[in-house]
């Protein structure tokens, strides 16, 4: 093996290190990209009375320094995240990269023994996701995902009111993102990379391409290259609420159409979605995305439906609505009345089927999954937003974008099998090559 390649396994290949924490000691983290939500992380866990910020590791020089402020300057700075992986005296660390990272990042660091909190969306293809539990279960860490609803008490009580029959029989579901981004992010040349960031290490697992500004910080969500565009990015989040209610390790069948129609740049991620998800529960979801439209902003967000009333649920806290009972048959149209033997109406004021409740937000998402993440690291229990559970959740939008890159065409799940049935040319899109030498890492899971 050449010696790039045994830079990236070194001693990782042996016997991973983890240092046992007591109830009462103070957890040492390591931070893995300074970015939008690299920032937001390393401003939560420092406010956290028993979390060191002790290093961190960024590819681009001016974010590195800032983000080493941000720890209160005490903080290792690493252009290579290799290095901090090598520091022994680290229990955890938190993944704040590009989509396309977080796999081989938290597989490389639970092979160092340590813990892990990567963002969502977790993986970037489906087999990603069931390398990373593997790595987690075989080295024996805890792997948090940045699906923070999972921590939140008002979304607990709401799922506990649904799954108690509270608006009925729940049968069906709705997630809305409507924006107007026109006309676009541009279509700017391809240059060389600004002398402040490694743009190789950017790249890192992902195809070599010329440098774009559009491609790395922040815009690189709307290349399949490095991201799924909204579909993982905001869907994630209320995807994961709908299964996190039934329980569900995905849906049974997805289809989705839409295309990047409208905005005038370079990106590849559609503007325009549709996506339809069946579950074996008796549910049907249905996820709509405009970048290039919100009409008249109605419907946005995430909505429950039942047979008694609707639950909408968001970060702000939840509300639910109640249907009105009445005869099924006072439904039906009248215009002139129906003739002899027709539907005949009943006198009967409609009442409601359930009374409506709102709740607010009783608390700070990032804080929470912050805590129970440190939490977990002492206690060695299985977090809120376990990988597992992140796999299952990114791998249903994961689906969605196959189906919406062969042109609409419903693709079948066995969830079980983490398989696409009889269709060849679909699950082609289930693994990409990782670019040399990423590829040796997926070494640590079946080694």
């Amino acid at each position: 093996m050449e010696p790039s390649r045994r830079a990236i396994l070194g001693a990782l290949t042996a016997a991973s290190y983890a240092r046992v924490l007591g109830a009462n000691e103070r957890v040492q983290l390591g931070f893995i990209g300074y970015g939008l939500i690299g920032k937001q992380h390393v401003s939560d866990f420092s406010k956290q009375p028993d979390a060191d910020c002790a290093a961190i590791a960024e590819v681009h020089a001016g974010r590195l320094d800032e983000g080493v402020t941000a720890c209160g300057g005490r903080a290792k700075a690493y252009r290579d995240f290799r290095k901090l992986l090598d520091d022994k005296s680290l229990d955890a660390v938190i993944v704040s990269t590009p989509d396309h990272w977080h796999c081989a990042m938290t597989i490389l660091a639970c092979a160092a023994g340590k813990d892990v909190y990567v963002e969502k969306p977790m993986t970037l293809f489906v087999r990603e996701g069931s390398w990373m539990v593997r790595a987690a279960r075989k080295y024996d860490r805890i792997v948090q995902v940045g699906t923070q609803q999972r921590s939140g008490a008002w979304y607990n009580r709401a799922l506990d009111l649904m799954r108690n029959g509270y608006i009925g029989e729940v049968h069906g579901a709705r997630i809305a993102l409507y924006r107007n981004a026109m006309p676009g992010f541009g279509n700017p040349p391809d240059t060389s990379a600004p002398a402040a960031l490694d743009y190789d290490m950017w790249l890192g697992p992902a195809p070599a391409r010329p440098y774009n500004k559009n491609r790395s910080i922040y815009h690189f969500r709307w290349f399949w290259d490095y991201s799924g565009g909204q579909m993982t990015n905001w869907g994630a989040h209320d995807i994961d609420v709908v299964q996190w209610l039934l329980n569900s390790n995905g849906p049974q069948t997805v289809s989705s159409m839409g295309g990047r129609w409208s905005l005038r740049d370079n990106g590849e991620t559609p503007d325009t979605q549709e996506a339809m998800f069946y579950y074996k529960q008796g549910l049907v979801l249905q996820w709509s995305m405009r970048e290039a439209g919100v009409g008249r902003g109605q419907g946005q967000g995430l909505e429950f439906f039942g047979t008694k009333g609707s639950l909408t649920l968001s970060r702000g806290g939840f509300q639910i609505y109640s249907d009105m009972k009445q005869p099924p048959e006072n439904l039906i149209p009248q215009i002139m009345g129906h003739p002899a033997g027709g539907p005949v109406t009943t006198p009967a004021k409609p009442t409601p089927w359930i009374e409506p409740i709102k709740e607010a937000a009783n608390g700070n998402l990032f804080a929470s999954h912050v805590r129970n993440f440190l939490d977990c690291v002492k206690s060695r229990r299985r977090p809120n937003a376990d990988v597992e559970d992140g796999h299952r959740t990114v791998t249903a939008c994961h689906l969605a974008n196959i189906s919406l890159r062969l042109g609409g065409r419903g693709i079948r799940w066995d969830a079980e099998r983490e398989e696409i049935v009889d269709d060849r040319e679909a699950s082609t899109y289930l693994m990409r090559p990782y670019r040399k030498p990423w590829d040796e890492v997926l070494r640590l899971v079946d080694a």
